[in-house]
């Protein structure tokens, strides 16, 4: 019972922050989707050739190589993103940049798939599913897990600046850096699939793709 009261307790708190930063999120991922419109001819000739390029290698199976660099190196930039939210969240002047970030992983992502979907129709929307979706599912929940507790924390840091007591931040700065922790966590076994997993699923639907720069 007293866990089910915290719990509702948190949402309580936090839906509003969740929503706000759900919004600027899904905001960016719209903005990347028409950000492909706004691409030249030359442009999208120029992707087109490096996603082509990208399809060979990949059927090729030269993706599959070196999969502990692979491992390490995604591991890394998802850490980079996590470990800035949590740098941005202990300062004041982060709050801004944490949904600037927020914003642009949106982007990202909305500009990856929108891409592949304007350009290669539902063999796009294919590729996407297997090689953008499957990571993004726990990435994208991560990301803003780890926002929200960041933003509340400078909100809370913010109230109490003039509070010198020891108690009043310790709790929320331990929940802050639980929450980082158990995201890297879980960003481990992401980077593990992506590096494992990914290359073997986008190597099944290649085939179908590696044409691409002739048609």
């Amino acid at each position: 019972m007293a866990h089910n009261r915290s719990l509702e307790q948190y949402w309580k708190e936090h839906l509003p922050l969740y929503v706000f930063i759900g919004v600027i999120f899904v905001t960016g991922v719209v903005f990347g989707a028409v950000m492909v419109g706004a691409l030249s001819l030359e442009q999208k000739q120029e992707i087109t050739r490096y996603l082509s390029n990208f399809f060979s290698i990949v059927d090729q199976g030269a993706l599959s190589g070196d999969v502990s660099a692979s491992f390490r190196d995604t591991l890394a930039l998802h850490m980079k993103w996590v470990l800035i939210i949590w740098l941005l969240g202990i300062s004041v002047i982060g709050l801004p940049l944490i949904l600037i970030l927020d914003f642009l992983k949106g982007v990202l992502i909305g500009f990856s798939v929108g891409y592949m979907v304007g350009t290669m129709s539902w063999k796009g929307l294919l590729f996407s599913l297997v090689s953008i979706v499957p990571q993004n599912l726990i990435v994208i929940p991560v990301f803003i897990i780890c926002s929200v507790t960041a933003v509340s924390f400078t909100l809370h840091l913010v109230k109490n600046r003039f509070i010198q007591k020891k108690g009043e931040l310790f709790e929320p700065l331990m929940r802050l850096s639980g929450v980082t922790l158990a995201s890297g966590v879980l960003l481990v076994g992401v980077a593990l699939f992506e590096a494992y997993m990914s290359p073997a699923m986008m190597k099944w639907v290649t085939p179908m793709l590696v044409t691409l720069g002739a048609a």
